[in-house]
């Protein structure tokens, strides 16, 4: 176990050493902002899912029985510590940006009122709905379920096996009576296809749940909307023709799609699906710079799809030598940011009117 514990004790030691700078600390306000993302930034170099600590926490395990309760309680006390001190930092500097925000912001009672703004849909809402209208001409059904599941919808019934990384706690929340928050909208097409059968063509737009550190481009609580088409004598080719139907419908008659192998445990085959840049239209250049949303490529990736697995299908009583379908699901964030131009989708999310405002 002195190995082990040596390990623990330099992920601390390293902790300790960039820690330094925040203790003792007395800012302002516009200081602490920017002290705020680093407190941030060192949360997940020292404590998120690749840090030294959560490398330590593998060798739990491999410790000898008569040993690893002292040990894991040393790890224990040891990620303790790291928290409280972080949390401590980020809750001083959480208020100085406060107390700063508050003071810049500072009203005067005195002065005669304003005239109340009209409100304004959110991005997300103005994109769903734009994306909802377009498959509800083309035939499809908006189906909504609930958000918290059993591992027999979230995972079981999407043929995701016993083992799989995405059924650790790590990547998805559980409620203490062992029930998680949906990971993705497929919920949904499994509660549809049992309560409605088939055939069936539905979207089911929604939010979902993942344990992601919050960055740039990633949140814990997204929106995703997924797109399930079963019935006799569906092809690949179907599926083709309907991504790239509803993309020329939002981006215009001139984007093209591309389809490129991929794996997910739901379908077979699998397919990540890409279109054309609607700001370059496929040339990787924009005024003669490097296009932005496709980052010089001349196109953006959007999300997964395929062909629905025969054990999904069997899952739902539907035999699949009879009936075949496809399925495809993607991010309403990612959506709303390359239409808008927003190069951070947390802003999404706190709830600034000045931001949102924006978007009337």
């Amino acid at each position: 176990m002195i190995e082990e514990r040596a390990t623990v004790e330099a992920a601390k030691a390293a902790f300790d050493s960039e820690f330094e700078k925040f203790e003792d600390l007395a800012v302002n306000g516009d200081d602490a902002a920017a002290l705020l993302n680093e407190v941030a930034a060192l949360r997940v170099r020292h404590t998120g899912k690749k840090s030294s600590l959560a490398e330590a926490k593998k060798l739990i395990g491999k410790v000898p029985p008569e040993s690893r309760g002292e040990f894991g309680q040393f790890v224990q006390s040891v990620e303790k510590d790291l928290v409280e001190r972080l949390d401590g930092v980020e809750a001083l500097l959480a208020a100085a940006v406060s107390n700063a925000k508050t003071e810049a912001e500072r009203v005067d009672v005195t002065l005669p009122g304003r005239r109340v703004k009209r409100g304004t849909l959110h991005p997300i809402t103005i994109v769903r709905q734009r994306i909802e209208e377009i498959f509800v001409s083309m035939g499809y059904s908006i189906e909504d379920d609930r958000e918290i599941e059993t591992d027999y919808y979230n995972f079981d019934a999407l043929n995701i096996p016993e083992g799989h990384p995405a059924r650790e706690s790590q990547d998805t929340f559980y409620t203490t009576d062992g029930f998680a928050l949906r990971s993705q909208t497929s919920t949904v097409q499994i509660r549809a296809m049992e309560r409605r059968g088939v055939p069936i063509r539905i979207i089911a737009p929604g939010k979902v749940f993942r344990r992601d550190t919050p960055d740039m481009t990633h949140v814990p609580m997204f929106h995703q909307i997924e797109g399930l088409c079963v019935d006799k004598g569906i092809t690949m080719a179907h599926l083709k023709g309907t991504v790239t139907e509803w993309l020329k419908r939002l981006f215009g008659e001139d984007t093209v799609t591309r389809f490129r192998p991929s794996y997910f445990p739901f379908t077979e085959p699998s397919a990540e699906f890409d279109f054309s840049c609607f700001k370059c239209h496929g040339t990787g250049k924009l005024e003669g710079e490097r296009c932005r949303p496709c980052k010089g490529s001349g196109w953006i990736e959007l999300g997964g799809s395929g062909m629905v697995h025969p054990n999904v299908l069997k899952a739902v009583g539907v035999d699949p030598k009879v009936y075949s379908g496809f399925a495809f699901g993607f991010g309403l964030e990612r959506m709303a940011a390359l239409m808008y131009s927003i190069d951070d989708i947390r802003h999404l999310f706190e709830n600034d009117l000045r931001f949102l405002e924006q978007f009337g």
